[in-house]
């Protein structure tokens, strides 16, 4: 039997792998050698464990954890292809972060910091018909997008005319869960069962205007809220959003987005 087994050195060079990196799977339970020797600690592989040596291998160079690896090799092929295929979402999701983060590299290095008109004015009292959504910051696109469409449905079989731009509100601090708000300036009078409706308070008020793809707002926000705290003003929720050009009206480069954010005097 002994002659049918690789020491890990002949082994580790068939699978090109190193000696550490066997040793490793073997300490995290992904890959045990076939026999180790009482006496001298030797491990030993059989020539069919390559397959799921050069499986980790591979897994390991996409950076999956070793722990995903572990439930991959165990697992049936259907279950199996669910585990790789929730690794690749999360992939897949981390580059769309990635690449968020390059744009608004790329735009800092162009335009600089700020790079954005911070301008202080009045706003009146707004009235909106609004639906509320929680949901983790990381979704907010998703909420916002839920929002609308439970709202507008509403309004139109109510018969309520609605007066552009939508708008979306949200908290000063971002947590892991935050609430939202989607909401859209109805006539004074307008109202409905189960259709809810926020005032917003007129005043003081800091804004600024984002041309460009969602994901590089937070641009915008770092030139506003440096604006609001050198004037020596202090923020007051809710931070709001307003849609000048939505995606359905232009590509994404071209979207524009007024930022509003209404300030008071610090006592």
């Amino acid at each position: 039997m002994q002659d049918e087994l690789l020491t890990i050195g002949r082994f580790a060079r068939l699978c090109r792998l190193s000696v550490k990196q066997l040793r490793h799977y073997d300490e995290m339970g992904l890959l045990a050698p076939v026999r180790v020797d009482g006496s001298s600690g030797y491990r030993y592989y059989a020539p069919e464990q390559a397959r799921n040596a050069l499986t980790i291998a591979l897994l390991r160079e996409m950076d999956l954890p070793l722990a995903v690896i572990a439930q991959a090799l165990a697992a049936e092929p259907g279950r199996r292809a669910q585990i790789l295929r929730a690794e690749r979402d999360r992939l897949a999701e981390r580059i769309s972060r990635d690449q968020a983060r390059l744009g608004m590299l790329e735009r800092l290095v162009e335009g600089g910091l700020p790079g954005y008109e911070v301008t202080m004015g009045r706003e009146p009292e707004r009235r909106l018909a609004v639906a509320r959504a929680v949901c983790l910051s990381a979704e907010i696109a998703a909420g916002v997008e839920e929002g609308v469409g439970r709202l507008l449905p509403v309004l139109g079989e109510a018969g309520i005319a609605w007066e552009p731009p939508l708008w979306a509100l949200y908290p000063l601090d971002l947590g892991e869960r935050v609430e939202i708000a989607v909401g859209v300036q109805t006539p004074q009078g307008a109202g409905t069962p189960g259709l809810e409706f926020e005032v917003l308070p007129g005043g003081l008020v800091a804004e600024t205007v984002h041309i460009g793809p969602y994901a590089q707002l937070p641009l915008a926000y770092n030139a506003l809220f440096a604006a609001i705290h050198e004037s020596g003003l202090r923020p007051q929720a809710p931070v709001r959003e307003a849609y000048l050009v939505g995606p359905a009206e232009a590509p994404r480069e071209e979207l524009m987005t007024r930022l509003v954010i209404r300030v008071q005097e610090m006592a």
